[in-house]
């Protein structure tokens, strides 16, 4: 018998302003939009980091959705790994008007980390292990 194995392939996100969300991202910390299909009836645009897939897809109709009031059980946040200089990649994204909710910082030897406001009250993660 064989056995099974996962893979990561996607984060899905749903957005107020599904094109806006896309382009932020690609504009901001560059991602390619390769389009996307309606899904349901909504619009789907899917964007890609070096194989990683971000699906953002609109508001279906009769789909009651509200912002989220602060932390809550479930995903938090997901993050995107730098490389090179952690600190130059940061300050260009200041440079573009990102928010920071965290500044870069050391929170060990080995991990220096900040923390990016993205649309749809999404948290963003940055990170770089120094090993």
């Amino acid at each position: 018998m064989s056995e099974s194995t996962i893979a990561f392939h996607h984060n899905h996100m749903i957005s107020e302003d599904p094109k806006t969300a896309a382009s932020w991202y690609a504009d901001k910390l560059g991602g390619r939009i390769i389009g996307g299909p309606e899904a349901l009836e909504a619009p789907s645009i899917v964007v890609t980091f070096k194989g990683i897939v971000l699906i953002i897809r609109g508001r279906n109709t009769g789909e009651k959705i509200k912002a989220k009031q602060g932390l809550e059980w479930g995903m938090d946040h997901f993050g995107f790994q730098v490389e090179g200089d952690f600190d130059a990649y940061c300050k260009g994204l200041k440079e573009k008007g990102v928010i920071f909710t965290l500044d870069p910082v050391d929170i060990n030897p080995n991990l220096r980390i900040a923390f990016i406001e993205a649309p749809d009250n999404t948290s963003i993660e940055l990170l770089q292990n120094k090993r």
